[in-house]
């Protein structure tokens, strides 16, 4: 067809422009009926259709005639790497032993090494962040709500559903102090940012006890929740400023130093609060409640900065994490949620910068201080670590060598030496890694053969027949067959089966014969079979569905093939005539 002719709806769909004079500008009373109404209109000649195409034609000359071929679809382009997807995906996995129950909280000591601790059933697991192995195990008489390490690491406090809060020594493995006062589950607890003798700790009796460490007594305690109190935090700059969250939908920020116990300010999240964080500035606030995450200014009043609610289920913890340790390193927001995702929150530019999946619900998150170590607790007692390499600074000292040092360096470098005794000297260069100017020339990897294959190759002609007969793929079995017709063995195949192995073969052959790409070979197929074992066939049970089967199809196919002869009757006429004029 001329590209400038009129096409039909199908072939305006799968056209695309192509530089070619077209015959649009012609009047509407010369543009050309379609073919299917000249064909409907036996009234319209087709001398009179070729006449008045030869006239347009020569008037309008065509350039150029050639198909036209659909357009193809264009792929998605995806995002660029990100500095966040970057540094977030750098951290990777290690596997740690399954600690069954929940993983309730994570708190990492502010001082080098920076160990981190674990709560999971009435237990806490201290961990170590280089090897991520566990060191020690602190029992306690109830399950583990809460854990906060002192600003000097020596000490840590933890709290459970008792009401009871415990303070432990990290190297002896004892408790030191044991605070009771809480008259239901204490759901957590906190040490200030640089205080050593004080905590903070709430529960679901609704009260937050500010409390002397060393008397083991209650300094005040602080009412105003009207329901469970479930998460508090300490200010980075002040010590005596912390705030609490509480299923009431409230966030309050308490003063150690106003009398009366009254709080200095008050914060509706709209939703029961399940964590609560301050931000490093000191000036703000993050709260997770329901699948909601929002950040608000303190110094402005309590106003909300941005909300973030990517989640599909509920929020369940949060922290803040450090994308390095220079000065211009930014920090960002990490929450956990019931849906199995991790946000990576920037509240800077209100916007969410990366997001994992884990597979299972997440119930708690934690960054090491130097930004190495990422653990997340799951719902199923699974915990999900992820190490990075903390460069070294350029500026800091090194340490004197002794000389045993210098001499273990010199037996070292004389064990590394290649000498052609070595069988290290004859794999040399095998890890070196390619640099940007290397032509890289890629090894072929072995084809992995099927079953059948490998029976063909051993020459076992049946098996292999039976084989692919079994895994039901078409286009496998006719190659199969095609083989063994070229190596004569075939028809020798078929007179070898047994009863269930031929029950296979007719139970393709019915269902196969009739497709047109295998029917070629298939029907005469059919045909030697029911030739060659008909006496097998017919006094059997079990092969007289297939065999009606198969004559039903044949059947049906011969209607088919009559009625397109008939068809083909029909056109022959009509495109001689058309061939004449």
């Amino acid at each position: 067809t001329y590209r400038g002719l009129p096409q039909t709806k199908d072939e305006k769909k799968v056209s695309e422009p192509v530089k070619v004079t077209t015959l649009k500008s012609l009047p509407k009373a010369l543009n050309p009926k379609p073919a299917s109404s000249i064909l409907s209109r036996c009234s319209i000649s087709i001398a009179s259709m070729e006449e008045e195409l030869r006239v347009r034609l020569n008037d309008y000359e065509v350039t150029k005639i050639f198909p036209v071929r659909p357009k193809s679809t264009a792929k998605s382009v995806s995002e660029s790497e990100t500095p966040d997807s970057r540094y977030w995906s750098s951290f990777k996995h290690h596997p740690l032993p399954n600690l069954v129950s929940s993983v309730a909280a994570f708190a990492f000591s502010p001082v080098d090494p920076h160990s981190f601790v674990v709560a999971h059933s009435a237990a806490v697991s201290l961990f170590s962040s280089h090897t991520l192995s566990a060191s020690r195990l602190f029992s306690l008489r109830d399950v583990v709500s809460s854990v906060c390490f002192r600003s000097d690491g020596a000490l840590f406090a933890a709290a459970d559903l008792s009401g009871l809060v415990q303070v432990f020594d990290v190297r002896e493995r004892m408790a030191l102090r044991s605070l009771r006062s809480h008259k239901a589950p204490a759901r957590f607890v906190k040490y200030p940012f640089q205080d050593k003798l004080h905590l903070v700790s709430g529960g679901d009796d609704c009260v937050v006890k500010y409390w002397d460490v060393a008397g083991a007594t209650v300094i005040s305690d602080l009412l105003g929740h009207k329901d469970y109190v479930r998460c508090g935090d300490c200010s980075p700059v002040n010590d005596s400023m912390f705030i609490t969250g509480s299923y009431d939908h409230t966030v309050k920020v308490w003063d150690a130093r106003v009398d009366k116990s009254k709080w200095v300010a008050e914060i509706n999240h709209g939703h029961p609060v399940e964590d609560v964080v301050y931000l490093p500035s000191g000036g703000m606030i993050a709260t997770a409640g329901l699948n909601s995450v929002k950040v608000w200014d303190l110094i402005g009043g309590g106003r909300m900065v941005c909300s973030m609610e990517s989640h599909n289920k509920t929020v369940t913890s949060l922290c803040v994490g450090r994308m390095g340790l220079d000065e211009a390193a930014e920090n960002r927001l990490v929450s956990v949620a019931l849906d199995g995702y991790m946000k990576v929150f920037d509240y800077g530019r209100a916007k969410v910068t990366y997001s994992m999946r884990f597979p299972a619900p997440l119930m708690s998150v934690g960054l090491s201080p130097d930004g190495s170590t990422r653990v997340i607790g799951g719902s199923n007692g699974m915990v999900f670590a992820g190490k990075k390499k903390v460069k070294k600074e350029a500026g800091e000292e090194k340490s004197l060598m002794s000389l045993w040092s210098v001499k273990s360096e010199v037996d070292e470098s004389r064990r590394r030496a290649l000498r052609p005794t070595y069988f290290r000297y004859f794999q040399r260069g095998q890890s070196e890694k390619p640099s940007e100017d290397d032509y890289l020339v890629k090894g072929k990897k072995g084809v992995k053969l099927a079953r059948h294959d490998k029976l063909l190759k051993k020459f076992r002609h049946k098996e292999a027949l039976v084989s692919v007969l079994e895994e039901k793929k078409p286009a496998n079995v006719v190659a199969v067959m095609e083989e063994l017709v070229a190596r004569r063995k075939l028809i020798k195949c078929v007179s070898n089966m047994e009863e269930g192995e031929l029950g296979l073969l007719l139970s393709f052959l019915q269902r196969y014969c009739t497709v047109q790409r295998y029917s070629g070979l298939l029907m005469g197929l059919t045909k030697k079979v029911l030739e060659t074992r008909g006496d097998d066939v017919k006094g059997k049970e079990e092969f007289k569905g297939l065999l009606r089967n198969l004559k039903r199809e044949v059947n049906q196919e011969m209607k088919i093939q009559l009625s397109l002869v008939e068809i083909q009757g029909v056109m022959a006429p009509l495109m001689r005539i058309a061939g004449r004029r």
